[in-house]
């Protein structure tokens, strides 16, 4: 039986620890049946030869740019089958001056709400919160989440913008405070899948650490995510 082929494409901003955090999830794939090619560069997309034989790209590119023709690459692949699926900052936060890869996404890191102003003392803690992660009902009868619970962390909570053809299944709701301007709770998904093509795409906004990446919940769902978006359909 031929090796499922999954894809790692790693860079960016180097705080999200884009080679050690990928690095945590090569094992998963290999014991899943998976061969697992690491690329340091997004213009493996332009290949088209490796895309049509990859069944799962995990990306993890904070921020950084994308060339119009890896972008194509890449969109071209998931609409004939391979999936897409990241956490964080590598997925949700890519390429912000590129309209389609959001669109592609179906949601963009805004921003992470930071402690009382008392409270912070000049270095990314200050944006550590504890916060609940919350499954929606369409979460509870996923197989991503089947078993989990609602849970706390205490990390970046992502602010995302988005739209309604992701399938959300779990949320996490920014308070109010009275040292933030806006005036009633905000809810932004945490987790969610979304159909593009005969893709699949699947997002976790919870990894900005290696620490928060080992959280049993977390690292369950992101496992999850990851068989779940990989090609399902014969091309």
């Amino acid at each position: 039986m031929t090796a499922r082929q999954a894809l790692i494409v790693r860079g960016g901003w180097e705080g999200h620890k884009p080679v050690e955090a990928t690095n945590l999830f090569v094992p998963f794939l290999e014991e899943n049946g998976f061969e697992v090619r690491i690329e340091e560069d997004n213009e493996v997309y332009t290949d088209r030869e490796t895309m049509e034989r990859t069944d799962l790209i995990v990306q993890s590119v904070t921020m950084s740019k994308i060339s119009r023709e890896a972008f194509a690459g890449l969109r071209d692949a998931v609409e004939r089958g391979t999936g897409l699926a990241g956490w964080h900052g590598g997925i949700a936060d890519s390429y912000r001056d590129n309209s389609d890869y959001l669109q592609l996404i179906g949601g963009q890191f805004a921003t992470h709400p930071a402690k009382h102003p008392d409270a912070r003392v000049g270095d990314e803690t200050d944006n550590y919160l504890c916060y609940t992660v919350d499954l929606t009902d369409a979460g509870c009868r996923s197989e991503i989440m089947a078993g989990l619970e609602d849970f706390t962390l205490r990390t970046e909570q992502y602010w995302v913008l988005c739209d309604d053809l992701n399938d959300v299944l779990a949320t996490t709701t920014h308070p109010v405070q009275p040292y933030h301007p806006w005036h009633r709770p905000i809810t932004s998904p945490a987790v969610w899948t979304r159909e593009w093509g005969q893709g699949r795409i699947f997002v976790a906004t919870p990894g900005h650490s290696l620490v928060v990446l080992r959280d049993v919940n977390v690292r369950t769902i992101i496992e999850r995510g990851m068989l779940w978006a990989s090609r399902t359909a014969s091309v």
